[in-house]
């Protein structure tokens, strides 16, 4: 008896279903800000501090007044004498009127001083003075105390991940650690007796029908670049028990099962029936190409996501629905994958019936060409592309035409 399929689920509506069930971690840990870069803040961080706290100098050059400085052009050809020297680190004396002072980028601005002229505007001359060859204005070349941040400003907020620069910003207001969502512990492993782990067998001896475990590898990488712990379970034989006792053992320690292959209907697909058996599962055929095989459920307390089996669309998949499940896991707010609009320069004359993904690359011209072999077993393009192409079901494409497009370093960092 032929069971019917469920209608194709468009990627959109799985998505946002999937990001339903991803209830953000509520466990918190405090690390070194050193050690917070890609972490999620858990929750607002707050400046207690002005940030420059004083007034302080743009430039190498001379802290001056303004109305001196026109007067000097008048009375001494733009000449000043230098009272004193102001390092950074160091608070030089009030600016005695008709003077100048020699200033270092961030050092704080003398009482009295209204402007910087930049070095490079000046001329030293005998006699410990200066000729001012620029006439300034009211607060040139001068950094105001708070321009970057203001006691009781809310300078990084809760659900934020953390970057190189968010670092930077927290150890300029004081912050020597930061409170942040522990990481996700995810269950990676593979199904399927055809695989075969580089290293244990060389090409010249593999069996017909085995293949190298490509999955296991991009996915564990993908894992780690969203700061996640992984548990490499490697490959699980195809057998119900084997499965079963596999998915036990994960859910015991993890947030997310995670696995590759097995979520088709073939007689060897025992992924199904383990979940089933163990809770609760939801199989989803994706109006996407590629990747149309989808798998989310329940093993006890853990998540589980099945994958397609096939590279390309197991790496897609991942990069569209597993990346922002783990992101909103970790308490990651903003999840949205952006797009930009490029310039297709190839045709495609008949659009998929599916939403998809084409893997693409920028030219020298600014345009995007396509990978000629779009298939979900040529993982070759993945590594030649750049980026997506998202093409809407349906929609052919001519030279020239705006599309959307999704680089890789949006999906992949």
């Amino acid at each position: 008896m032929n069971v019917p399929r469920p209608p194709l689920k468009p990627l959109d509506d799985a998505l946002a279903e999937l990001l339903g069930f991803a209830l953000a971690l509520d466990s918190v840990e405090s690390v070194s800000t050193f050690e917070a870069d890609g972490r999620v803040l858990a929750q607002d961080i707050t400046a207690s501090l002005l940030v420059p706290p004083l007034d302080n100098s743009y430039m190498d050059g001379y802290a001056v007044r303004c109305a001196d400085v026109l007067l000097a052009q008048v009375q001494t050809q733009g000449v000043l004498p230098v009272t004193q020297r102001i390092p950074a680190g160091s608070a030089g004396a009030p600016l005695a009127p008709m003077s100048a002072a020699r200033i270092f980028t961030g050092a704080p601005i003398p009482a009295g001083a209204d402007a910087v002229v930049m070095q490079e505007d000046c001329e030293v001359v005998e006699g410990g003075a200066v000729r001012i060859k620029a006439v300034p204005t009211l607060g040139q070349w001068i950094r105001r105390a708070g321009e970057d941040v203001t006691p009781g400003a809310v300078v990084l907020s809760k659900g934020e991940r953390l970057t190189p620069a968010s670092l930077g910003l927290a150890a300029s207001i004081g912050m020597d650690s930061l409170p942040v969502v522990r990481r996700s512990r995810v269950a990676l492993f593979s199904t399927g007796d055809e695989l075969v782990m580089p290293g244990d067998v060389p090409p010249e001896q593999m069996k017909p029908g085995t293949i190298y475990n490509s999955n296991r590898f991009f996915l564990r990488a993908l894992l780690l670049r969203l700061g996640c712990e992984v548990s490499d379970l490697g490959i699980v034989p195809d057998r119900l028990d084997a499965t079963i006792n596999a998915l036990q053992q994960a859910a015991q320690s993890h947030d997310l099962i995670l696995t590759s292959g097995g979520v088709s209907v073939g007689e060897e697909d025992h992924i199904k029936p383990a979940v089933q058996t163990l809770g609760s599962l939801h199989l989803w055929h994706l109006l996407m190409k590629p990747g149309k095989p989808f798998a989310y459920g329940r093993v006890q307390n853990a998540h589980f996501i099945g994958l397609p089996g096939n590279p390309v669309s197991s790496f897609i998949t991942f990069l569209l629905l597993v990346r922002p499940f783990l992101l909103r896991l970790q308490g990651v707010t903003q999840v949205a994958t952006k797009s930009i609009a490029a310039h297709a320069h190839f045709t495609l004359p008949r659009g998929d019936k599916r939403r998809e993904f084409m893997r693409a690359r920028r030219n020298a011209a600014g345009g995007l060409d396509l990978f000629p072999n779009q298939s979900s077993g040529v993982l070759t393009s993945a590594v030649w592309g750049d980026g997506l192409v998202d093409n809407p079901p349906g929609q052919s494409i001519a030279h020239g035409d705006v599309v959307r497009f999704i680089p890789f370093s949006e999906l992949l960092g």
